[in-house]
């Protein structure tokens, strides 16, 4: 399956969670906040939210500083 991941074109395996491509990517996801075609996907459904083929998603890490 094809996703857009923060504007580039990605191939990843059929029937993937938005959990299942954070590990894919290996991304750590306390660090990160997923958009799903315009929608923000709370951390509690990670593990449910079934990602389908042509999904944009954008992954914005938290940056800290002062």
């Amino acid at each position: 399956m094809n996703l857009i991941v923060n504007g580039n074109s990605t191939d990843v395996k059929d029937g993937l969670t938005v959990e299942g491509l954070l590990k894919e990517l290996d991304i750590e996801p306390a660090r990160v906040a997923i958009e799903v075609n315009m929608n923000i996907i709370k951390k509690v459904n990670y593990q449910e939210h079934l990602l389908e083929d042509g999904d944009s998603v954008e992954i914005v890490n938290f940056v800290g500083g002062g």
